[in-house]
């Protein structure tokens, strides 16, 4: 089976962990955690970075960290993962799903525009796949509204905006280390931000509320970060730009193999972003022809996703958020046709072969 990603693990990773592990400091409070923080934060041009257990965990103290109360709304898009739909409601707050560009599959930012409300206290902005949402208007939009925003950046790693990386723009940033993200601690999660005091909150958020040991000024959580975990992801974070770049460049192969077929889109990169293909997503021309082609290189030996499945035609969602089918067409039109091949920096040039060969024979059936 040629899977649709695959996380890469060289000498260093081991040459880290295995430092750690020498340490004994195997838990939270040893020195890789620091090290990450700072050298994170520094990559995304940020002051702060708070490791947490994993990207849902730093949506939520993100949410957490602004004080929503019940009843505020959030925007966010429905074309997304169920977690940044999830840390809204843990609050109490209002997710309120609004419409997706077709080309970028990120929010519309006209559509943030009319779906602020009073009741609206933040916007978090997914960048979907790689590529970053169109930022300056949606900015420009809350800073109007008073509206906070949040970046869920956990699919960006390395991406920019008009020369800006994916998390340093908006009040906060929030990054995942799941094993399908360009960069990997198993499992883990980050928050960057430049606000001190939204700081400081994370971290005592994550930590059961403590400023010093059995001193709680706050309910918290158990929400840190090991220190191995933190290891691996110095080890990644050392390989990030070379991981981007083979990425691009697989991309660029599959765009060559793909050139001149009809009936298929490949992924477009706006003029002010760059795309670091954590997904690489093509839009067939309807969802008859994406359901085959998806069958066909399932049984041939080749993994594929379709992401996202819209939130707000789910079960869950209809009942709590009173979205229906139809509400936001662009999204489900997307999300009817949309398919993500296998990408990854060490994938090989005759499986993508492959896989566009087996593609284009149940295309053309």
């Amino acid at each position: 089976m040629i899977p649709v990603n695959e996380p890469l693990i060289g000498e260093r990773e081991f040459e880290y962990v295995t430092e750690c592990l020498k340490t004994g400091w195997i838990s939270s409070a040893g020195r890789f955690i620091e090290e990450f923080e700072q050298k994170w934060a520094s990559y995304c041009g940020m002051k702060y970075g708070i490791a947490v257990s994993n990207g849902t965990v730093a949506l939520q103290v993100a949410i957490k960290s602004l004080d929503l109360k019940p009843g505020d709304e959030v925007i966010i898009p429905s074309f997304t993962f169920a977690a940044t739909a999830e840390c809204v409601l843990y609050v109490g707050a209002k997710p309120v799903f609004v419409d997706i560009d077709p080309n970028t599959y990120n929010v519309d930012p006209k559509c943030v525009d009319k779906a602020i409300t009073a009741k609206t206290k933040a916007i978090i902005v997914v960048h979907y796949g790689g590529q970053m949402a169109d930022m300056d208007p949606i900015m420009e939009s809350a800073e109007k509204h008073g509206a906070c925003v949040i970046e869920d950046a956990t699919e960006a790693h390395g991406a920019t905006y008009k020369n800006r990386q994916a998390g340093a723009i908006a009040k906060i940033g929030c990054f995942s280390f799941y094993p399908n993200k360009n960069m990997t601690t198993g499992e883990g999660g980050m928050l960057v931000t430049d606000d001190a005091e939204i700081a400081e909150k994370a971290r005592l958020l994550r930590n059961h509320g403590q400023v010093s040991r059995f001193q709680h000024i706050m309910i918290g959580y158990n929400y840190k970060m090991s220190d191995i975990l933190a290891a691996l992801g110095l080890a990644q974070l050392k390989r990030l730009n070379w991981v981007i770049q083979k990425k691009k460049e697989a991309a660029q192969f599959y765009e060559k193999l793909l050139s001149g077929v009809k009936g298929v889109q490949t992924p477009y990169v706006m003029p002010a972003a760059s795309h670091t293909y954590m997904f690489y997503t093509l839009k067939f021309i309807n969802a008859g022809a994406r359901d085959l082609i998806m069958q066909h290189l399932e049984q041939v030996g080749i993994e594929t996703v379709v992401a996202f499945p819209p939130l707000h035609m789910q079960p869950i969602y209809r009942s709590l958020c009173k979205f229906n089918d139809g509400d936001l067409r662009v999204t489900e039109d997307c999300a009817n046709r949309v398919l993500s091949l296998p990408i990854y920096p060490h994938i090989a040039r005759h499986d993508q072969e492959f896989i566009i060969k087996s593609m284009l024979e149940e295309l053309k059936t």
